[in-house]
């Protein structure tokens, strides 16, 4: 496709001929980096509508390199403009680069605005690599900058930041600011390894369970202050304190544990971790390891979780190539495996007009995928047991009296 074809299909966004519409979109989440070019280009030159459409579009294609044009377009006159560059930068807040974390912190102390200061600090609390501009920022020459960022780390309390509090207690105007945060991660570091070298004591099988979720519920409340080390016991000899790390990961839900959880799913040895991995993950809800779900659905005890790790992602268009694998899967004799396929089939049903009709790129293969995955069942990795098929199917059971909930059917209990 020309680099003129693509401009033209980007400008057709905000078409009022549907058909043109579903082209264009069509167009942007096949083509690429052109397509990416194209459309941070109508961030700078098109009309509201299309900036609006342009930056919509972006957030779903998740290409870290619009991140700086995104950025920009937070400072738009026109506030509709503004909300779809923040909500697209909150979508992409896991696959932004350093550039645009340092563009955004920079709009803390330049930004007139107090609204989209404001945004920005909120913003800020979910984007992994925020922190390294913002310890950049306590050595900036202006007290007020130097205050905003030090104040925006006392609330994110990440260990990442420890160096740069530490070399910023020699400004008077943050120094009180930076004592204070330092006591805080270092209490933060001293309950997480009190409670994992507690939980490492443990003996017995039933008791290490059950000291593993005192463990989650335990370091539950300190919420994204955790993360940082949690994915480091991610990296810990012990298999029950890799699961209480992975288990409390999902439960926090940060991008940041994304990368590490797919490592354990794909390199640890525990069957046990390799569950929570998956788990965890799901919980999560990014489309990074779809792969990795497809890949083992034919594992057995990792088949429900993985199935309905998929069902969570909310960017679907990933799971496009393997619309037959999940057809197929809806006749599955595992009640939870076909209810959760279905859901995937009838989500990517219902994008079918979004593109033209016709095997996409890069799905070649697939069909001999699919006829593995569906026919095959690897047999469990070495590990610890795995739960019964009555637990399984415990869990169906669960899941259909939901749905039955869901769509207003009662069943009547006793006589």
């Amino acid at each position: 496709m020309s680099k003129e074809s693509i401009d033209t299909l980007v400008s057709e966004l905000t078409h009022e001929e549907e058909w043109r519409r579903m082209r264009a979109t069509a167009a942007c989440l096949a083509g690429g980096p052109r397509a990416v070019q194209a459309l941070t280009q109508a961030l700078q030159t098109g009309d509201v509508p299309l900036r609006v459409e342009a930056a919509a579009m972006l957030s779903r294609i998740k290409d870290p390199a619009a991140g700086v044009a995104l950025v920009t377009l937070i400072r738009d006159p026109e506030e509709t403009v503004r909300q779809a560059a923040f909500a697209a930068l909150e979508q992409m807040a896991g696959n932004l680069d350093d550039e645009t974390a340092a563009g955004l912190v920079r709009n803390l102390h330049e930004s007139p605005d107090e609204d989209v200061r404001n945004r920005v600090r909120q913003l800020l609390g979910v984007i992994p690599n925020a922190i390294t501009p913002l310890c950049e920022m306590l050595t900036h020459p202006d007290v007020e900058a130097q205050t905003t960022a030090a104040t925006i780390l006392e609330h994110l309390l990440d260990p990442r930041s420890a160096d740069g509090l530490i070399d910023a207690m020699a400004s008077p105007a943050v120094r009180d600011i930076a004592i204070r945060t330092l006591k805080k991660l270092s209490a933060i570091r001293e309950r997480i390894d009190a409670t994992f070298n507690a939980l490492r004591d443990v003996e017995g099988a039933s008791e290490r369970e059950e000291a593993r979720m005192s463990t989650v519920m335990d370091l539950l409340g300190i919420g994204r202050p955790s993360v940082e080390i949690l994915i480091e016991y991610l990296e810990d000899d012990d298999w029950v304190v890799r699961e209480a790390a992975a288990d409390l990961l999902g439960k926090i839900g940060d991008v940041r544990a994304v990368e590490p959880l797919m490592k354990r799913l794909q390199k640890d040895k525990d069957t046990g971790v390799k569950e929570y991995a998956v788990k965890s993950l799901g919980l999560i809800g990014d489309p990074r390891p779809a792969q990795l779900y497809i890949e083992a659905i034919p594992i057995r005890p990792l088949r429900v979780m993985a199935i309905e790790a998929l069902a969570k992602i909310k960017d679907v268009e990933v799971l496009r190539p393997y619309n037959e694998l999940f057809n197929r899967l809806r006749s599955d004799r595992d009640g939870i495996v076909s209810y959760s396929a279905g859901l995937i089939a009838d989500k990517l049903a219902a994008l079918e007009g979004e593109q033209p009709v016709g095997q996409e790129e890069g799905a070649v293969g697939h069909d001999l995928a699919v006829e593995e995955v569906v026919r095959h069942e690897v047999p469990p990795p070495v590990g610890r047991p795995i739960p019964g098929e009555d637990c399984l199917r415990r869990v169906s059971i669960e899941v259909f009296e939901k749905a039955e909930r869901d769509a207003g059917v009662v069943r009547r209990v006793g006589p």
